[in-house]
């Protein structure tokens, strides 16, 4: 017997609230992606395996020291901000003028080490945060909202605004837009280009690994899951449109909503191909991207 129309409209708004809360942290993790691209013009083909060091970052916090994720969230982003300048400035930037060919296998290569290099330290098995109010919620109306994925929404937004303030209205925000519009201008004019490179990409990762303590309190962290969160990541920046910040919190948004749906309305393995299935409409119609500028 099918479920009387009230009970099945309830389910629906259920599920679309658990998507849009899910879609904002997934919005967080492609903004790091998206950042980098826009400015350097590189393609992070490890940001998956980086959001999965924030994830196991965040639970040897919380199960070593008892810190939340969303407490050890701030210091995890200043450590990823160090790594991603460091990285940049020593091993990626002599590979900014190559061929994209060369910084595909470079940054393939690093995500392999990082992939194995999280299997020998911490094994294959799944490890999760278990947070004491992890299954609380709050009930509004027929909807019940997850308290964790409230307060992880929210601090992916707050992530959010924070970089959009910094991009807007910092001297060194607008020096970094700056080379992402003319590269060759902002260096006339006396940018130290390469110093906003690093400051990019170090801003970049401190978002993936905000992202990653923030994931860590809604599914568990794996070595295996990094290539699927890399693929997340370029499908979200793709549908909002390659260097776009708000296209990469509204693909994010679109995701999370369309996976959410799916796993009621087809099946729970489905999601994937909806995820896809979205990311082929939008290159279909709108190449670019939804927020995307035309090449």
């Amino acid at each position: 017997m099918d479920p009387p129309n009230g009970m099945l409209w309830s389910l629906y708004a259920n599920v679309l609230v658990q998507g849009v809360l899910t879609g904002l942290v997934y919005g967080l993790m492609a903004l790091g992606l998206s950042v980098i691209f826009g400015v350097v013009r590189v393609v992070n083909f490890a940001h998956g395996e980086f959001a999965v060091v924030g994830m196991y970052a965040a639970f040897v916090l919380f199960r070593s020291f008892g810190i939340d994720p969303f407490v050890s969230m701030l210091p995890i982003a200043a450590v990823f901000f160090v790594i991603g300048y460091g990285l940049q400035r020593t091993l990626i930037n002599p590979f900014v003028s190559r061929p994209e060919h060369e910084q595909f296998i470079l940054l393939v290569g690093l995500a392999i080490i990082m992939v194995n290099g999280t299997l020998m330290i911490f094994g294959p098995d799944a490890r999760s945060a278990n947070l004491s109010y992890s299954f609380d919620s709050w009930e509004i109306g027929a909807i019940i909202v997850d308290k964790v994925r409230v307060y992880a929404a929210t601090a992916a937004l707050a992530v959010a605004a924070l970089l959009f303030a910094f991009f807007r209205f910092t001297a060194t925000g607008v020096a970094i837009r700056a080379c992402a519009d003319n590269l060759v201008g902002a260096a006339v004019v006396g940018l130290d280009v390469k110093k906003l490179y690093a400051l990019t990409f170090g801003l970049g990762l401190a978002c993936v690994g905000a992202a990653g303590a923030l994931m860590v309190t809604l599914t568990d962290a794996t070595p295996m899951i990094a290539p699927a969160f890399t693929l997340l990541a370029f499908t979200i920046v793709i549908i909002g449109g390659m260097g776009s910040m708000t296209g990469a919190i509204v693909g994010g948004l679109l995701i999370g909503i369309a996976e959410a749906m799916a796993s009621v309305l087809i099946a729970p393995s489905m999601k994937t191909m909806a995820s896809f299935g979205l990311l082929v409409l939008v290159l279909a119609l709108r190449p670019q991207g939804l927020l995307g500028r035309r090449a």
